[in-house]
């Protein structure tokens, strides 16, 4: 059970990082404030600043739990084994390539897991001021008020896939075998962003290949607490300590997970 009042002290650290770490380097990065961690993966000084920030006041929050960071997880990869404790778990900025090109959308992930599955989530929009909460059985909220996941009542249904870390092979079999079912668009690349657009009528289904805790604890979480589903491919619940595993699936209504899910099956069966 989390704390009382820690939802108003949440809302409180996250505004302040925002405006002291993130917004103050919106759309005024220099290009040696912008490293390249991968190929189509940066950091920037905002996201080590944001994530020092948020560990400071998070341990005031609740004092002794450990915490797990992107940029200290990226740094230190023996980070990773709290994620089967007792943890935080942080994204000080994702969508970090949207805010170096100086554009939204962009935000702050944090969750708090045990035993290797998220119980409280938070996802916040430093530019809106939007924050999305759930605690597990306590429902999905926004600002505070209640929410409740709907489709956006287009046929075909909308979907948003990331094809960005698929093999050439699998990115020909979405094209061919899920792609003619849903009304194809965008992703925003960033999980702060998309998980409420799968529960707000904007997007109906979702698919993650690359699933990183602090990509997808909190959004996982506050998606089923809205009445969608995310999931394992497979139907099983996506946990936070499970490392190296691929694929998630993000819907607006179970049905739709489904019927997604189903076709992953025969999209799998048509790779060699």
């Amino acid at each position: 059970m989390m704390p009382d009042g820690v939802d108003k002290a949440m809302l409180l650290l996250l505004a302040e990082v925002s405006r002291t770490a993130i917004l103050p380097h919106y759309q005024s990065l220099a290009n040696h404030q912008i490293t390249h961690k991968a190929v189509d993966d940066v950091v920037t000084i905002a996201d080590h600043a944001a994530e020092e920030l948020l560990n400071e006041g998070l341990t005031k929050i609740i004092p002794g739990l450990a915490i797990v960071g992107e940029e200290a997880a990226f740094d230190d990869p023996s980070v990773l084994e709290r994620l089967s404790g007792d943890c935080w778990i942080v994204d000080p900025l994702d969508g970090t390539n949207n805010f170096a090109a100086g554009k939204p959308p962009f935000g702050i992930l944090i969750a708090v897991a045990s035993g290797g599955e998220a119980h409280s989530g938070w996802l916040y929009d430093p530019l809106s001021g939007r924050l999305c909460t759930a605690h597990r059985g306590k429902g999905a909220f926004i600002n505070g008020e209640k929410v409740t996941a709907c489709t956006t009542g287009q046929q075909p249904p909308v979907a948003a896939i990331s094809t960005v870390f698929m093999e050439l092979q699998q990115r020909e079999a979405v094209k061919h075998h899920i792609a003619p079912h849903y009304t194809m668009v965008d992703i925003p690349r960033c999980a702060a962003e998309q998980y409420p657009r799968l529960a707000l009528g904007i997007n109906d289904v979702s698919i993650f290949e690359r699933t990183l805790a602090w990509d997808h604890a909190a959004g996982a979480l506050w998606l089923n607490e809205a009445g969608g589903k995310a999931a394992r491919m497979d139907g099983s619940p996506y946990r936070v300590d499970e490392h190296g595993r691929t694929g998630l699936i993000g819907a607006a209504t179970p049905k739709m997970f489904d019927q997604l899910a189903d076709r992953l099956v025969g999209l799998k069966q048509s790779i060699p």
